[in-house]
This record gives structure tokens, sequence and C-alpha cells, in this order.
């Protein structure tokens, strides 16, 4: 209609030679759209966030910043990405693996960008209809399963998912293929295995999957094998501040990754998971997301917490804090570490965890782990002793196969009674 119009978004270098001609089409009326500049993807990613209707994303292949995440805040946008590469600036980012919707030549032509965008995108000017899906939704592709060990600082999550991935390693089912990931804020994992070597470990994980989906052998090379355990290791931050460097998109994209190159990756995760909903800063989401991305995806989460006053009471905040975080209470399993052999004592602890934390633990009772001397064999690098790890793996494998056996519940349309939903009173 004479109403509508491509708005569109532009990110390049300042030179660009197809900057100045997109600009040069729109002012004078040769193409119907309006063009906004952007010279960093910063400003792009604010434009886009602004909530501002957007018809597409033009960005230029050599711009800075171009990479998944600014793919995924176009799509979160509503707007379609076009992509303009040629030989002097080769698009690096896969196109099919980040969403980049078309790829343009940097010689393209005014009637050449119409067909893309009366193909890709849509136009923008009337506030009576709903934007349209650009494309139908792509197949899901195989997914291992993922299980996440989290606590507090003290609790010994981090030894717990030592033992989870060695119990789990001799489980023929998994083919050898099972990973402990260091997803930590603050990774302990190279201690606990007298790591000599600092990478490759998260950082180049989720750096290789900011432009693209590398190869199942491609992310097996960025492990180390520990034969005597039978899985291999993913090393986790050098440094808490790492976090920084860690896109969001591109973080939940590697863990992604790692589910489709191993059978079952055990992740061993900080128990932080405030976001912005919860304390208003975008900043702690941020260093928060691998512990919020890693709990969404699992098919269980083993909540880790310490007996006593204080350790019930922050394990009843953490099983809290998973649930706000989308994590389903079938998927959620406490588990409480170095716990007492009095059953009086248990019993106390699990009845004060189901007042404290009442929608988190109407799923699973409680599992005990009792205290175990696993220090000797965590300095010399040998298996932990299996009265630590044989019963904790049976019951996590256990808890696995039940939630495989539960069908996800199917939504059917129910027929409306008249007068169900009230009535409109004259003098209403």
């Amino acid at each position: 209609m004479a109403t509508e119009r491509w708005v569109l978004l532009g990110l390049a270098p300042a030179r660009a030679a197809w900057f100045g001609e997109v600009t040069r089409w729109s002012t004078s009326g040769a193409l119907p759209a309006e063009f906004v500049k952007c010279l960093s993807a910063e400003e792009a990613r604010a434009r886009l966030g602004s909530g501002r209707p957007w018809s597409a994303l033009v960005v230029d292949a050599a711009a800075p910043g171009f990479d998944r995440d600014l793919v995924d805040a176009a799509g979160r946008a509503g707007a379609a990405v076009l992509a303009v590469a040629d030989r002097r600036a080769p698009l690096r980012l896969d196109p099919d693996a980040a969403g980049v919707t078309a790829v343009l030549p940097a010689t393209f032509g005014r009637e050449e960008l119409l067909d893309t965008l009366a193909l890709h995108a849509r136009p923008v000017g009337r506030g009576d209809e709903l934007p349209a899906a650009f494309a139908e939704p792509e197949a899901t592709p195989w997914r291992g399963r993922m299980v996440v060990v989290c606590g507090a600082g003290g609790t010994g999550a981090s030894t717990l998912a030592v033992a989870v991935a060695q119990g789990l390693a001799g489980d023929v089912r998994h083919a050898g293929r099972v990973l402990l990931a260091d997803l930590a804020l603050r990774a302990a994992q190279a201690v606990l295995h007298d790591a000599t070597d600092l990478g490759p470990g998260l950082q180049e994980l989720v750096d290789a999957h900011r432009l693209g989906s590398p190869d199942p052998s491609e992310l097996t090379a960025g492990t180390f094998a520990v034969p005597d355990r039978g899985y291999r290791l993913l090393l986790g931050l050098r440094r808490p501040s790492a976090w920084s460097a860690l896109r969001p998109r591109a973080t939940t994209a590697a863990i992604d990754g790692l589910r489709q190159a191993f059978a079952l990756v055990v992740a061993d995760v900080t128990g932080d998971l405030e976001g912005e909903a919860e304390c208003g800063s975008i900043d702690v989401e941020e260093r928060n997301h691998l512990a919020r991305a890693a709990s969404a995806q699992a098919d269980l989460v083993l909540a880790v917490g310490a007996p006593g006053l204080k350790g019930t009471h922050s394990l009843a905040l953490l099983l809290r804090a998973l649930a706000a975080v989308g994590v389903p209470p079938p998927r959620l399993l406490p588990v409480l570490n170095r716990a007492p052999r009095d059953p009086r004592a248990r019993a106390q602890m699990a009845t004060a965890l189901a007042e404290l934390a009442p929608g988190a633990t109407t799923a699973a009772a409680p599992a005990w782990v009792r205290e175990r001397r696993v220090e000797d064999a965590l300095r010399a690098g040998r298996p932990l002793p299996a009265s630590l790890v044989r019963p904790l793996a049976a019951v996590v494998a256990a808890r696995l196969e039940q939630l495989a056996d539960l069908a996800p519940p199917q939504a059917e349309p129910v027929a409306l009674q008249p007068g169900a939903l009230g009535t409109w009173a004259d003098d209403a």
C-alpha cells in the first residue's frame, strides 16, 4: 500500500560504497525506504532494541561486531538480516548457522535490493497488522542429554559433578561420549583435574560459535581426555572476569553445540542465577548467563546443598531461583552432600526444604550423599571412590529414565459452554 515503505537499518564502515548508494536511493525517492545508518554494532543493537519496527538490517561483512548476537538481536526485533559480502570482505559468519536471511554482493543494484526485500522482509507503516514469520521453523537436530550440577560455594558441587560424570561414563548407552563441562563462573575443574594446560577451553568454544557452528569433531578436539574416569573435560574460564567476553547468544549456541557433539554433558555451574527481572541489571544477567542458559537446556538439574541451618536455607534459595529461571519441578533434584546418617535428622531437613521451597521439592525426594574421602583420589588423578560414585550415578540415571518416559502434555482445544465466560449486562 502507499502508506507502507521499507525501514532499513544499515551497518557498515563509513567508506563502504554501497552504504552511500542506498542513502542516495532513499533520499532521492528511487527506493521506497527509510535508511538509518549505524557506524557501530552497539548502536545497531540499541536501535533494534528500541521497539521501533524494522524491515531489515543490511550489514557489511567487514563491519566490526557482526556476529551471531547481532543477528539474534535483529531476529528478536522482527528484522531480516541482509549481509553484503565480496572478495575483499568475505562473509566470515556462517549464514545458515547464525540465521542470516540473505547475502548480497557489494555491487548490488536498486532492483536487486528491492527483489530481496520483497522476498525476505516486510514493509512497515501500518499499525493494525502483526508481523508475519519470515520462515518456517527448521527441523530440530539431535541433541544429547544434559545434567547440570550447581550449588553454593563450599557445598562440594564440583566434586559431585566429577562423580556424576565418572559414574555415567560407564553406561554403555552413552558409547563413551560423556563430557564434563566446567561452566562455573569461578572454574575449579582445572584444579581438581590438575590440568597443566590453560586451553583450549570455554572461552575458545564460545568464540568459535560467534560466527558459525563448529563440527562435532572440532568440539571434541577442544576437550581433554580423562581416561581413568572415562569422560572428556572442557576447561572453564581462566579467570572469573572473563565472563565479559562471552556474548549471550554465542554462549547459548556453544552449549547447544556440546549437546550435539556428546551423548551426555555434565555441566558444573555456579549457583548464581539472578537476571535483569530480579535485580534490574542486564550486566548481572549476562554475568550469570552461563548458569541460566545451562539450567534452561538441562534435562536434569542437581541442586547441591550442605547439612545444617545455613546449608538448608541456601539450598532452598537455590531451588527457588532455579524454579524462577524456568526449570520445571520434575527436572529438579535436591542433593544433600555430606548428609548425616541419622534418619531423624534427614527427615527434619527434608521437611524444612519442603516448607521453604514448596514448588520446587514436590517432584522428587532429596538425594543423600554421605561424607567420603576424595582428596587423595583428586590429588592423584585416580577414579573417585565407588561408594560415592555408584549410588549417586544410580539416582541420576533412574531420574533421567523417568523423565524420558514423561511425554510432554498435549494441549487440546476445549469447547466453551454458552455463558461460561460471563455475560455482558446492559448497564455495564
